[in-house]
């Protein structure tokens, strides 16, 4: 699970911590984490082998062109048409992080990030958010900051706070980096985002419990190129040691090691 007792306790001093560039315009739209989530981003990645870094072969639009170590789709340039791609590996319960790699410069329009189930579309005709565009997909558009599920426009994420929705429409969107983790909690149905080491809160709830959940993503520009890992996760039943861990054992600790 990349949560090892070793592994924790090997990288608390400098890793206790990690602070969004000052210059991140989601710096003041972070909220706290959890205990639990706080965890998984500052423990040791599982390693670079682990299935769930993997695009899968058979999930993918055949405009996505794979690696052969699987972790990189290219998507072929090809026009009026919107292609999708689904990990290899997807969860049914626990919280998991994945990282996505996407340069902004080759991510066009309708560049989006989420999770899926088996039963979403992996292509179809014209530019559109493909992902989110039906019942059995959710994402975030990076490139104007929109969610989308079920075909509908759910709003900017993350939500600018003390700010009306009509506002917020008109301002223009948060400038997304390269980086970007997905936060699925399987067990409670949520959905999140982390940015500059900010997390950005929960973008979308009730998903299927239950249901095998994949990262997901889909793009309409040619020479797209995105890379996935996974870093970390923990199910159900580790819940009550981790937090346990985390909340007393660890600044325990650090204090002693000061």
């Amino acid at each position: 699970m990349g949560l090892s007792l070793s592994g924790w306790l090997g990288g608390i001093p400098a890793k206790m911590k990690k602070d969004a560039p000052s210059s991140s315009s989601f710096l003041p739209l972070s909220i706290p984490t959890s205990s639990r989530l706080s965890l998984l981003l500052n423990s040791s990645p599982v390693d670079p082998g682990d299935p769930r870094c993997r695009w899968s072969p058979t999930h993918c639009s055949p405009h996505f062109l794979l690696s052969q170590c699987g972790e990189e789709v290219t998507r072929a340039p090809t026009q009026q048409i919107s292609d999708g791609a689904r990990g290899e590996k997807g969860e049914r319960g626990g919280m998991h992080v994945w990282e996505v790699l996407w340069c902004p410069t080759h991510r066009g329009s309708h560049a989006v990030i989420g999770v899926s189930t088996e039963h979403c579309p992996l292509q179809t005709s014209g530019y559109t958010a493909l992902m989110g565009g039906d019942s059995q997909s959710w994402g975030w558009e990076l490139t104007n900051n929109q969610l989308w599920h079920a075909g509908q426009a759910l709003g900017r994420y993350p939500g600018e706070k003390g700010v009306q929705a009509q506002e917020q429409s008109v301002s223009p969107p948060h400038p997304v980096p390269e980086r970007v983790l997905l936060v699925l909690d399987a067990d409670t149905g949520t959905l999140g985002y982390v940015v500059d080491d900010c997390f950005l809160g929960m973008a979308f709830k009730d998903l299927p419990q239950g249901v095998e959940l994949f990262p997901a993503i889909s793009s309409v520009r040619g020479g797209a190129f995105i890379r996935l890992r996974y870093l970390n996760g923990a199910t159900r039943e580790y819940n009550f040691i981790i937090i346990i861990q985390f909340n007393f054992i660890v600044p325990w600790l650090v204090a002693w090691l000061l």
